[in-house]
């Protein structure tokens, strides 16, 4: 009998999108050790100590919170006598002597990163550590010599319903994509399209067309809403070439999207009567027929390659 190949899976997995991974890889008959570091609690002994923290933290120094990460990992490992493929996301967040007392038991290490480098500059001082690096930033592979991999659809659908409690869902947290959500929220709104727009915003009153929450919610209430609505809402970052989760739950779902992410146009999948690209935040005009003709299905060879079962391969060949 054929001795099953050992996969160690590291990641800051704070919205469970990670043990899609380690799923796939199971049913691929792997044996994973999934180590979720978010999950991680670390406790400030004193106030003392967060108030120092705060200042070594935003000077570079240090990080309380990271050096417990690093300490509980090593302990994770310690029984581990061999890893056949050693794969991390979000490793910027470990230290290069973690990574290295890793990647010593490790037959292969793969880093994936799905954020742009210039966001996470710690980044490019532990990318030599690593066998195989992926990235979802085309201009960072091309400056860093990196594959380019992007994001994977983790939940599909047969049948898609006949009718939809609203037109365009979109969740996500309050940052610096705001006043461009709140831009497209309003136009939608003026277009009377029965939106469902929810921002992560503690101590903020929603209005007509955004909702404010307290608590983030569950990937399982996230689908139920994905589930209940006909199109997706994508909003990128600034500079951010990357396509985000949105775009590949669209897919699985056979949604319709509407981005503000350019590069969509640039990938196999992309189809003008699946996909608005929103060019012009200033002037919104989607079409009216793009809310009342039907999704385009995407053709089942370029479909299959995103999918998770599809998707791990190239991690551990």
């Amino acid at each position: 009998m054929k001795e099953k190949k050992n996969i160690l899976l590291i990641t800051y997995d704070n919205w469970g999108y990670n043990q899609y991974i380690a799923d796939a890889l199971e049913r691929k008959s792997f044996t994973i050790k999934h180590i979720n570091f978010h999950s991680f609690r670390y406790k400030y002994p004193s106030f003392r100590h967060k108030a120092l923290n705060f200042f070594t933290k935003n000077l570079g120094i240090s990080n309380l919170k990271h050096i417990h990460y690093n300490e509980i990992i090593l302990k994770e490992i310690q029984d581990l006598e061999s890893i056949d493929t050693s794969i991390y996301i979000k490793a910027d967040f470990l230290s290069p002597e973690t990574i290295q007392a890793i990647n010593k038991k490790s037959r292969r290490s793969v880093f994936i990163i799905s954020d742009s480098i210039n966001r996470y500059p710690k980044t490019k001082k532990i990318l030599s550590l690593f066998d195989k690096v992926f990235s979802f930033e085309k201009k960072d592979c091309k400056r860093y010599n990196l594959d380019f991999k992007t994001n994977f659809i983790y939940k599909t659908v047969d049948n898609t319903l006949l009718s939809y409690k609203y037109k365009v869902f979109n969740i996500s947290s309050y940052d610096k994509r705001f006043p461009i959500l709140e831009k497209i929220a309003k136009a939608l709104y003026q277009m009377r399209i029965n939106s469902k727009i929810i921002v992560f915003k503690p101590k903020k009153n929603s209005g007509p067309h955004l909702e404010f929450i307290s608590a983030p919610l569950s990937i399982s209430e996230i689908n139920a809403f994905m589930e209940e609505s006909e199109i997706m809402l994508d909003v990128s970052r600034a500079g951010q070439q990357g396509l985000s989760f949105r775009v590949f739950e669209s897919m699985g779902l056979k949604k319709k999207l509407i981005t503000t992410n350019t590069d969509i146009v640039t990938y196999d999948f992309y189809n003008p009567e699946n996909i608005f690209v929103v060019n012009d935040i200033n002037n919104i005009q989607i079409p009216a027929s793009f809310f009342t003709t039907p999704y385009t299905e995407i053709p089942k060879e370029i479909f299959d390659k995103y999918l998770i079962d599809n998707w791990v391969d190239e991690l551990v060949e």
